[in-house]
């Protein structure tokens, strides 16, 4: 058995003296594992840190097996994340959501949207955005997506400003008005609005997401978040002026 794709490095444990497993996410195998030999060594060792683009041959005598990796790098950018203390936690809680996923599971658009967030966690505001774009785009990945395209007591379109917390449906602002205190806030920002999002926004979409992936994801398994989502929250969340503490 052999493949060629591309690949973002989520994880890598030592194996052995020298080796390494390595864990890609990739767009056309999904979340995969395999053993690279001198993956512990000085030459691979940049190349196979979490948050890299690789080029990634895959080889095993059948399909089922661990199988090894041979690796080349592609886009090497998790250096520069060290710049920023939040980056690394983001790239952490990036690897936590997409272990979340089926093994070897095919999942193209999450590993594009993986992708992008990882081109912008520099920018901490559009970091954050992304992330939880991310951890949206992953609820709908795996079968919870909420629907926030119109009201789910009117059946309009316009003025959405909040989130039912037992159907995940959209509600305006005129309807959610008497139940707000029972309601989860939707930022704009997740709703078309092109407008950068407020320090308070950020804390809201943090808020909704991470409630339905508690609900729907982690609980059921006996999972929590991991501590890097509270860590890059709270670091993000800081930076700039109005910041506020999530809640």
């Amino acid at each position: 058995m052999e493949w060629v794709d591309e690949g973002i490095v989520l994880g890598v444990r030592r194996h052995g003296e020298g080796a390494a497993i390595v864990e890609l996410m990739t767009p056309t195998h999904g979340r995969h594992l395999g053993l690279v030999r001198g993956g512990s060594g000085s030459r691979l060792r940049p190349v196979l840190q979490p948050g890299n683009r690789v080029s990634a041959t895959w080889r095993a005598r059948l399909d089922e097996h661990l199988g090894h990796y041979q690796v080349e790098g592609i886009d090497l950018t998790a250096a520069s994340l060290f710049a920023a203390g939040y980056a690394v936690y983001g790239v952490t809680h990036l690897g936590a959501l997409c272990r979340l996923l089926p093994e070897r599971d095919p999942h193209p658009e999450i590993y594009a949207a993986l992708d992008e967030v990882l081109g912008c966690l520099l920018d901490a505001q559009l970091a954050g955005a992304q992330v939880i774009r991310f951890e949206m785009a992953l609820l709908g990945e795996l079968g919870f997506g909420l629907d926030l395209s119109q009201c789910a007591v009117t059946g309009g379109s316009d003025d959405l400003c909040f989130v039912s917390p037992r159907t995940g449906r959209a509600v305006s602002r005129e309807a959610g008005r008497p139940w707000q205190d029972r309601l989860l806030r939707l930022p704009a920002f997740l709703n078309g609005s092109e407008e950068a999002p407020t320090h308070e926004d950020l804390a809201a979409g943090f808020k909704l997401a991470g409630f339905f992936l508690v609900r729907h994801v982690l609980e059921p398994r006996g999972l929590a978040f991991a501590d890097a989502r509270a860590s890059f929250i709270a670091a993000v969340l800081r930076v700039g002026p109005g910041a506020v503490a999530l809640r």
